[in-house]
């Protein structure tokens, strides 16, 4: 049975999940396929009076179900059940995230939403794991760190990887006893939607999980500014990340998780294995056509290494073929908007403007839709956007060195420390690297998250603030008192 599929066949959940309601709800953003440009909706937008009542909801629902109360196995039988169900209803999500995102059909079968649910499951397991703790004291006492969920935890999530960073907010948050209200990107909401229709039939108690759509200067205020919100936790732009805090400041002080933008290097040694390099570095800016905020976009290669790995990865680059994300056999993404493609053409245009040398790709690519091919220039100024900036598109520049601190030194970004990779055959040199490169999760001879989700991830600078997945994550959803008690 093919994963393929009429973009124009599917039944569209539009409307915000309150409770176990759908609330039907007029659109107000126009909304366009990635692949072929076409409109095919528009996105309502929740004002502050229907964020309150999500609000509301998750507060009575907490009440009513005891969900931080119950017995903890309890949270993990319906988290697992949730999870089972996700993936019986694999191919329905794929078809709605594919129809609307970047996110090629096959890829979120066997990778996003096959993780999604490893990643519930995950979290479902702290439920009864991870609890108060006895500390030590004198034997006239008994000290205690008890810990519980915060309440109602408001979640923003990105368009480039919807369902993925939807279970990275819903896990952790609901398996520590908390509610979510989860607003997710105005450009890609209907599969997040289905996801939280499917807790529902998992036996979720209804209102735990609220739905809100909309965009962040209405609905994402509304959210991070309510007063009902005990926690927010944010993915995205360190821009809108920086927002987010100011609203916040505004409106009272809590707790929040932000995972931001990135410019990830990736250095390489001349005695790397070159050709497995060559692939895995193509791989990190082609995968969601360098839509992601630890695209490894630096290449920053040893000198006497560097004409060798350009070709392997040119060659491999020029490969790339531009299928819609409904198509089982597409591997490469298309830019999620028309602005945001001409928004990486201007950036590479000025940078060969300015004297770089493109070496592969730069432009438009013939095919439907908002395609653009993979790019690597070289020769860039230091002061360059295309350097600088994160261009969230299939564009990786060139650097070379002579030496580990010029290596270091040309990694280091006064902005961004989410990721970096480093590829080399020394393991004195992968560890000593590894301790003095700024960033926050480090791959060395690879490059991307693995199944291991008990791994946090993280960024240094304005990267983000505190960690999603591991246990950092869960711990992050609950609140801590210390008590000392007299014997």
């Amino acid at each position: 049975m093919t994963l393929s599929f009429d973009p124009n066949s599917l039944s569209l959940p539009i409307g915000h999940l309150v409770g176990d309601r759908l609330i039907a709800a007029e659109g107000a953003i126009p909304m366009r396929r990635p692949s072929d440009g076409k409109a095919y909706a528009d996105c309502p937008i929740a004002d502050a009076d229907l964020v309150d009542h999500a609000v509301q909801t998750a507060k009575t629902a907490l009440k009513t179900s005891n969900w931080g109360g119950v017995h903890p196995r309890e949270r993990l039988n319906v988290l697992h059940r949730w999870a089972d169900i996700i993936e019986q209803e694999a191919s329905a999500l794929a078809k709605l995230e594919a129809l609307s995102s970047t996110r090629p059909v096959g890829q979120l079968v066997e990778g996003d939403i096959a993780i999604s649910a490893e990643q519930i499951r995950f979290f479902a397991e702290f439920a009864d794991k991870e609890g108060s703790d006895l500390v030590p004291t004198d034997d006239g006492n008994l000290g205690m760190i008890m810990t519980e969920p915060y309440g109602v935890v408001g979640a923003i999530t990105p368009w480039n990887f919807p369902i993925s960073m939807a279970a990275w907010k819903l896990g952790p948050a609901l398996a520590a006893g908390n509610a979510v209200v989860l607003k997710p990107s105005e450009m890609t909401p209907f599969s997040t939607v289905y996801l939280a229709e499917l807790a529902l039939r998992a036996g979720m108690p209804a209102g735990l999980i609220n739905v809100v759509l909309g965009d962040g200067p209405v609905t994402g205020t509304a959210i991070t500014g309510h007063p009902d919100i005990a926690k927010v936790s944010f993915t995205g732009s360190t821009q809108a990340g920086s927002a987010i805090m100011e609203n916040i400041a505004r409106t009272g002080v809590k707790p929040m998780t932000l995972e931001l933008g990135g410019k990830s290097p990736q250095l390489v040694f001349a005695d790397a294995d070159l050709d497995q390099a060559a692939a895995t570095i193509t791989a990190g800016i082609t995968s969601n056509a360098g839509q992601a905020c630890v695209a490894g976009s630096r290449l920053i290669v040893e000198e006497s290494a560097a004409a060798a790995l350009v070709e392997a990865i040119v060659t491999r680059m020029k490969t790339v073929v531009p299928r819609p994300t409904w198509d089982a056999t597409a591997q490469f993404s298309p830019i999620i908007s028309e602005k945001q493609r001409q928004r990486i053409h201007s950036i590479v245009s000025a940078a060969i403007s300015a004297g770089a040398e493109c070496l592969a790709g730069g432009a438009h690519m013939d095919a439907p839709g908002y395609f653009y091919a993979p790019t690597l220039i070289a020769g860039i100024d230091q002061n360059s956007p295309s350097l600088t900036e994160e261009i969230f598109g299939p564009v990786l520049t060139l650097q070379t060195f002579r030496d580990e601190d010029e290596a270091l030194s040309l990694a280091d970004h006064p902005t961004y420390g989410l990721a970096a990779g480093l590829f080399t055959r020394d393991l004195s040199r992968a560890i000593r690297l590894t301790r003095r490169l700024q960033a926050g999760t480090i791959w060395v001879n690879r490059y991307g998250r693995s199944r291991d989700h008990i791994l946090p991830t993280g960024g240094y600078k304005q990267s983000g603030i505190g960690k999603d997945l591991g246990r950092e994550a869960f711990h992050a959803n609950r609140k801590s008192k210390s008590v000392l008690i007299r014997l």
